[in-house]
């Protein structure tokens, strides 16, 4: 079972924002631990056919990918990119891949991201800027991603209620 806390080992701002980052994301794999390869694939809500287990988990991998890489590092985009015709490559594609493999890849890249929070100054601007043509600091996107994965977890709470049945984790 997957073991969180929200409570940080120190106070100092970084500290907190990381460990409630940490706290969202361990929250996220822990509402798929026990789900079969099957249920991680199904759609219970008929009018959100991507909204599955292993779309959820992938979307979350590939926002902290977009939001530290591309638009904090600069890095050129990379992974599954969204078009007019597929605005949601993410989960779409997600289906044909092992929930364990998504979990594994999403916890690989938190270990990255961990290690990039921790080398930069809260303060540092993005590399992107907005269209309006401001850009965020690091401070912002953390902030950002707390509130992604956290609102994520909702739906992964919804999910996997109409799957088996469980609640509260």
């Amino acid at each position: 079972m997957t073991r969180r806390t929200d409570t940080p080992p120190s106070w100092d701002e970084r500290t907190q924002l990381s460990t409630f980052l940490d706290y969202a994301r361990d929250a996220a794999r822990a509402k798929c631990e026990g789900l079969s390869e099957e249920d991680a694939r199904k759609a219970p809500l008929p009018t959100s056919p991507l909204m599955t287990m292993c779309g959820l988990i992938s979307h979350l991998r590939w926002v902290e990918h977009y939001w530290f890489r591309e638009v904090f590092l600069g890095e050129e985009p990379s992974g599954p990119l969204p078009t007019e015709e597929d605005p949601d490559p993410e989960m779409r594609q997600a289906l044909d891949i092992p929930l364990s493999r998504l979990l594994r890849e999403y916890e690989e890249q938190s270990d990255r991201f961990r290690v990039l929070l921790s080398e930069h100054d809260l303060d540092t601007r993005a590399s992107r800027t907005f269209r309006d043509g401001r850009n965020p600091d690091l401070r912002w996107i953390v902030l950002h991603l707390i509130e992604e994965t956290s609102r994520h977890n909702g739906h992964l709470d919804i999910v996997r209620e109409l799957l088996d049945g469980r609640t509260g984790v």
